[in-house]
């Protein structure tokens, strides 16, 4: 099973600004639409909140017009357990910033339960969601690892905590332990709101192509400590089937040796 001590590299890529990190990830997560849309049909593409949803933006533009939006299977690697029309919801800010205008079937668009959402039930959602994702892998729309039998998404869009967190996998927090479920919950998150669902690290790690972008001063010393391979910080943990590369813009890269 992938982990964080599989042989897949860490890699990263440096840029001078924020908006040279969207772009570039704009760029990378239009590649490999490309490819897998033409190699099976289907483009599965896993998301988390913050500034992601808005350098998402940086697909409509022109160069990127034939996108084939329509073989989007859209997910998130994590989600605030509030309403769906909450601020904090991750699926909202996706949908008003970046969903809202791109052709993607609503049925490819998988948020968590609605009901479960707005009871504020933790628990619930991550087995709705966990049944949803063993649904689509029954359905060959989402991929299986070659030996576990976990999901396999085509690409996973990530950032991470000034803590060193992602997805709401904390550190110092039993979730990040967890390797039977798909999904797993937390309900005292230590940053708010405190109830989540999150994708758990084999599932993460089973994805064929992981890409973290970080940026921000804030960001540099969980950065410099993932680079030393402190795995007390659950990003350190990050790997894929292909790829796990990071991009940072020079603020969050600032405390890394000049050697890496």
């Amino acid at each position: 099973m992938a982990s964080y001590s599989a042989n897949t590299k860490r890699e990263k890529k440096v840029f001078d600004t924020e908006d040279d990190v969207a772009k570039a990830m704009a760029e990378y997560t239009f590649n490999l639409s490309k490819k897998f849309c033409k190699k099976r049909g289907y483009f599965t593409i896993v998301l988390s909140g913050g500034d992601l949803v808005l350098w998402l933006k940086k697909l409509l533009v022109p160069e990127y017009a034939d996108t084939e939006w329509s073989k989007w299977h859209v997910f998130w690697v994590d989600e605030r357990v509030v309403p769906l029309d909450d601020k904090d919801s991750n699926y909202k800010q996706t949908l008003d910033s970046f969903l809202s205008e791109v052709p993607i079937p609503t049925s490819n668009i998988y948020a968590i339960d609605q009901n479960c959402a707005a009871l504020g039930d933790a628990k619930g959602a991550a087995i709705l969601y966990e049944e949803c994702i063993k649904r689509l892998v029954n359905q060959n729309i989402i991929r299986t690892y070659k030996s576990s039998g976990f999901p396999q998404f085509d690409l996973q869009l990530l950032g991470m905590g000034p803590d060193g967190h992602m997805a709401s996998l904390f550190p110092g927090h039993y979730q990040i332990k967890e390797k039977a479920s798909l999904v797993t919950y937390i309900t005292n998150s230590p940053k708010l709101p405190p109830k989540r669902i999150t994708f758990t690290l084999p599932v993460i790690n089973c994805a064929s192509y992981n890409l973290m972008a970080v940026c921000g001063e804030a960001q540099a010393d969980a950065v410099a400590k993932v680079f030393n391979d402190d795995f007390n910080l659950p990003s350190a943990r990050l790997s894929a089937d292909t790829q796990a590369i990071w991009y940072l813009d020079k603020a969050a890269a600032s405390e890394l040796p000049k050697c890496l």
